[in-house]
């Protein structure tokens, strides 16, 4: 489980590898693809309301030159009429009376008649009537401006006026009559014309008063508060945001020449909204964020494929060398991928081959070799036996020989004959290492006694004090009782002839220790010990030391059944001097081993 979840940590940190710099790339550009749009949107956003802000005005003053030619047509008419030259002779009664007429036929927001001195006679307008003192001061303020129409300030309504002189006779010789004033006022409607003209918001103010305005009332409270930079530079054009809604704003002077430096005078202001633009501003923020997130998954998706090309052979190739490392020499790679991956898989296919060619090598040497001492070991120690025998048969045939010595011999013939089965034992189970074990359900205490038992009769365990000590009942655990049972023995007869070493009594003390998770087998003995310069090979084959016979495999085999069997096997000094060996089987392992062992039967069956 470990190596799977390292393997698949190796893969993705490969695959990743890759993927997340494209994360990081695509995240980095989709921010600043973004703000640069936002900038180009709104500059050319900008841009266009500012076009079309001129173009609004354009628009306006071609509407207001219209109004103007009308206007004076109209008071050029009314002035050429006889009928109203004759009604200007009568007294100012008679042509307040008479002078309604005239501004009903006209159709006008405001008309007015003055007399020679340019005093009012009588004013008629649309709406609530004007007062006759403010329509005074207006028309007489408007007449000394210019002859052409003005703007008009009267009683807080603005009226664009057209003055004309009345003549009895030739314009340039005839007599005076009095003036006649033709107006219309500037108000909802015509700044409803001009909006939907212009295709904007429009206001008119003057004396910083709100004339007429599509805005609602709220924004033209705000407008007032905030255009006197508007108003004291017209003609220019700046931002304003009026609520919660931006406006690019310009302000245009109304009444005619020298009206630019005068900030109290009437003005058009224009107003172009950016909400068109913020909306399209947000379309493109939208789209663009919907095609690099389109970008990023189907470059994720190439990504991924392009990463599996390229980390698929990659992870065979891992997958190779850890093999290799484990001493796995048959694990071969398949030629997908690049030409280069292929060609690194050919190169390690080669070397694979070689080393498993040199290992088969150095096995046979090692095989070769271990067969050379394993030979010599055994020559060596059934010369022993053998030559003790001889020996000993030939001192027994002596018809001379007293019984008690007769005895003697006979029980070293049969120490001979134990060391030479002993021997036989030990390399018949050395050759079967590797083997299936053959598992069955067994005590652990039960061949602890067996090895104890059989230890107790062999000649090394002689004037040998073996102690057992069981700590707690065993419970029955899939085991190869046989083998576990020699490792046990094996490691007993070590230490009987170690505490037979030892200055003090011999003394072998066996503890069988059991928890939830292991099973403990503990050898003790009080010999003289292990010297360092054993220790680190006393495991291997064919070392042995203070021995005057064996062929050193007794703990070689001890270890290998315990590691067959999941354990391990260590050497440890106690704290009164004791040398214990340790045999530790982990008990998920035997579970493990006994549901395979299972599995198997039932397979077989």
């Amino acid at each position: 489980m470990a190596e799977r979840k390292a393997r698949l940590m190796d893969r993705l940190r490969m695959r990743t590898a890759l993927l997340i710099p494209l994360l990081l790339l695509s995240f980095g550009l989709t921010p600043l693809s973004l703000l640069i749009l936002q900038t180009i949107v709104k500059q050319q956003a900008r841009a266009g309301l500012a076009s079309d802000l001129q173009h609004s005005v354009q628009t306006y003053q071609n509407l207001a030159l219209q109004r103007r030619e009308l206007l004076v047509r109209e008071s050029a008419l009314l002035a050429d009429l006889p009928s109203l030259k004759a009604l200007m002779t009568a007294d100012s009664r008679t042509i307040a009376d008479g002078g309604s007429e005239f501004w009903k036929v006209g159709g006008s927001d405001f008309f007015a008649l003055l007399d020679t001195n340019r005093k009012l006679i009588a004013a008629y307008n649309r709406g609530a009537p004007l007062d006759r003192s403010k329509v005074e001061q207006g028309l007489e303020a408007g007449l000394g401006r210019s002859e052409d129409p003005t703007l008009l300030m009267i009683d807080d309504r603005l009226y664009e006026v057209s003055t004309q002189p009345l003549v009895f006779g030739s314009k340039d010789n005839g007599s005076l009559l009095g003036l006649v004033a033709v107006g219309y006022a500037v108000d909802e409607n015509v700044a409803r014309e001009v909006s939907e003209a212009a295709a904007a918001e429009v206001t008119f103010i003057a004396g910083r008063n709100v004339v007429a305005s599509t805005l609602q009332p709220r924004l033209e409270r705000q407008l007032v508060s905030e255009d006197g930079e508007l108003l004291l530079a017209p003609n220019q054009i700046r931002n304003m945001k009026l609520g919660s809604e931006d406006y690019l704003a310009a302000s245009v002077p109304l009444g005619g020449a020298g009206a630019a430096n005068d900030p109290t005078g009437p003005q058009l202001v224009v107003l172009k909204s950016f909400a068109q633009a913020t909306d399209l501003e947000g379309r493109v923020n939208r789209w663009v964020l919907a095609l690099v997130l389109a970008a990023l998954i189907a470059g994720a998706g190439m990504l991924v494929s392009i990463s599996r090309t390229l980390t698929s052979p990659i992870q065979t190739l891992v997958e190779g060398t850890r093999a290799l490392a484990l001493g796995n020499f048959d694990y071969r790679l398949s030629e997908d991928g690049v030409a280069e991956i292929r060609e690194l898989s050919r190169a390690f296919e080669r070397m694979r081959v070689e080393l498993k060619q040199t290992q088969s090598d150095l096995l046979d040497s090692e095989r070769l070799a271990t067969i050379g001492r394993m030979a010599s070991s055994i020559s060596h120690d059934l010369r022993h036996y053998l030559s003790a025998m001889y020996a000993n048969a030939e001192f027994m045939s002596s018809e001379k020989l007293p019984p008690g010595e007769r005895e003697e011999l006979f029980l070293e013939v049969q120490a001979a004959v134990q060391g030479m089965t002993d021997l036989l034992d030990s390399l018949l189970l050395f050759t079967q290492t590797g083997r299936a074990l053959q598992l069955g359900r067994e005590l652990i205490e039960g061949v602890v006694q067996r090895a104890v038992g059989m230890a107790r009769s062999h000649p090394a365990a002689r004037d040998v004090r073996i102690v057992v000590k069981v700590e707690v009942p065993s419970k029955e655990v899939w085991i190869d009782g046989k083998k576990l049972g020699r490792a046990v023995y094996n490691l007993l007869l070590n230490a009987c002839q170690a505490a037979r070493r030892g200055n003090a009594c011999p003394l072998v003390t066996v503890s069988l220790e059991e928890d939830e998770s292991s099973i403990c087998i503990e050898v003790a003995d009080n010999g003289p010990g292990v010297s360092d310069s054993v220790r680190a090979t006393m495991f291997l084959p064919f070392v042995s030391e203070g021995k005057e016979s064996g062929v050193g495999l007794g703990l070689t085999l001890a270890q290998q059944i315990a590691q067959e069997h999941g354990g391990t096997i260590e050497l440890k000094e106690s704290e009164g001097r004791f040398n214990v060996f340790t045999i530790k089987l982990p008990k998920p392992t035997l579970n493990a081993l006994g549901a395979a062992a299972d599995k198997r039967a039932l397979q077989a069956r």
